[in-house]
């Protein structure tokens, strides 16, 4: 029996599953955090008591796990003290207040990087020798184990970890001012890092002396959860919003810092990157209707006349870095249905760019493309998918991050196992999707206009515009395009 558990943003959930992927038990317990304006924080007292109360519920009707591992959301950190208790809040992965540290580490305010030099300044750090960066994950396993435990180098790439040299840049973070006693040590994600605690034992349920697998983030998780592990295989969670996710030989060097690469616990690489696309448009736009249904009235739309960029918030950062994007729809929907289409569509094209994107930079991308996240469930718009990608979908039956633990777990307190086999082991499939030539040329000219209108708009650079025409079937140019009236389409602006 393994245990995994995972630290979203809303909630904590817990599952215990068997050799074989069978989820044998599972709890969960919801979180809530202060978000005010860019600000957005946690409470790690609060990560804590959901932890208990969700492995509790996990274990009620279960066997005892024989190892466990925990993913957490990737750049939310702390400060803490050298018992790895807790000294300010948890600042979540979308706070937005690190905007100058920032531009003096040279990050992304989202990393994690700029929030510790934030949380310094902001609640006095005082000496390295006195305080220590803990990530989500550092709390709930100091808990479980009574002691501070090293941290994994997932957790620990946003914070600045160097992933090729396997230290922190000790360099860099002085002249940033930052001591080198500030950062706990790091182990590659899958090593066997300690075990649960006596008084851990009494508030969670888990046994005493449960071993404890060093995890990953919950999106690594997630990729685990869902089998695609062999290089050239990819993931593609679509949920509020889109992250791909893959498996390569060696890093994928991106210039423009659009996709970043985590390191697998068996020493391939897993590069990625997060679309502000998604499903959360579907909710905005349409907040008060039974998707089910509007799958069944799309169908008969097919193919989407109108072209869509469906961003859920203003910005851009993947497949390209637009800080003032914002969605919009190329013509006007004569109904509810055909609009649900377009959004539906519009998710898949950019889903298709991505993919474009990542062989430009010359990531491996021939292996087997799972779909997970929220819209796995909707057998239409996985279908749809497949048409718009012109290549086959595997649904697995279960995929939540904390199964992608459980198989870390699995992997990690076992020497010498493989963690493919493992994970071939426990992941279960729902179905296959293949997709259909006549549908899949449908897309060809929909997609070519929204490469078209991105890069006008002056989003996407002329290179990764040119790659995706030089890849798409048919190879169709702006100006033989008239289909639908496309030359002369009504714009109109939509969230």
């Amino acid at each position: 029996m393994w245990m995994g558990i995972d630290l979203g943003t809303q909630s904590v959930r817990a599952v215990v599953a068997g050799d074989r992927g069978e989820i044998l038990g599972s709890g969960s317990a919801p979180l809530t955090g202060r978000r005010d304006g860019v600000r957005h924080e946690q409470r790690p007292a609060d990560w804590w008591t959901a932890v208990c109360a969700a492995t509790r519920q996990a274990l009620r009707d279960c066997p005892a796990p024989r190892a466990l591992a925990v993913c957490a959301t990737s750049g939310t950190v702390l400060l803490g003290d050298r018992e790895g208790r807790p000294l300010t809040p948890g600042v979540m992965y979308d706070d937005g207040r690190a905007v100058a540290e920032a531009a003096r580490a040279k990050a992304p305010p989202s990393w994690a990087l700029p929030k510790v030099m934030w949380l310094l300044t902001e609640y006095g750090g005082g000496a390295g020798d006195a305080v220590r960066v803990m990530h989500q994950a550092d709390l709930v396993l100091a808990r479980l184990a009574g002691t501070p435990l090293p941290t994994d180098s997932s957790h620990a790439l946003k914070t600045g970890y160097d992933l090729e040299r396997d230290d922190w840049p000790r360099r860099r973070f002085g002249r940033l001012g930052l001591p080198d006693g500030l950062f706990p040590d790091v182990v590659r994600p899958g090593t066997r890092i300690g075990e649960v605690g006596r008084a851990a034992a009494e508030a969670t349920g888990i046994p005493a002396g449960t071993a404890i697998v060093a995890g990953m983030t919950d999106g690594c998780a997630a990729q685990l959860a869902s089998g695609s592990l062999n290089v050239g295989s990819w993931n593609a969670v679509l949920g509020t919003t889109l992250v791909l996710k893959g498996v390569t030989s060696s890093p994928v060097e991106d210039p423009a810092g659009v996709v970043y690469n985590h390191r697998a616990p068996d020493g391939s690489w897993l590069p990625g990157g997060a679309s502000g696309v998604g499903g959360g448009v579907l909710t905005a736009a349409f907040p008060a209707v039974d998707p089910i249904r509007m799958d069944a009235l799309a169908r008969a739309h097919e193919p989407a006349r109108v072209v869509a960029y469906p961003l859920v918030a203003t910005g851009e950062r993947f497949p390209f870095v637009a800080p003032e994007a914002t969605g919009f729809l190329l013509g006007e929907p004569a109904s509810e249905a055909e609009h649900w289409l377009a959004l539906l569509t519009g998710v898949g094209l950019v889903e298709r760019l991505c993919f474009d994107y990542l062989d430009l930079l010359g990531a491996q991308n021939y292996g087997r493309l799972t779909l997970t996240g929220g819209a796995a469930r909707s057998g239409y718009w996985s279908r749809l998918r497949a048409d718009i990608l012109g290549r086959s979908v595997y649904i697995p039956r279960y995929s939540e991050p904390a199964l992608g633990m459980a198989i870390l777990a699995a992997y990690g307190a076992r020497p010498g196992t493989s963690l493919i086999r493992t994970a071939g082991a426990m992941v279960r499939l729902r179905h296959v999707l293949h997709p259909h030539p006549v549908r899949t040329a449908w897309y060809t000219e929909p997609y070519l206009t929204l490469v078209d209108e991105l890069e006008r708009r002056g989003w996407l650079p002329g290179r990764v515009a040119a790659h995706a025409r030089t890849r798409t079937e048919g190879g169709m140019t702006p100006r033989n395009r008239t289909r639908n009236g496309t030359r002369n389409r009504i714009r109109s602006e939509r969230p």
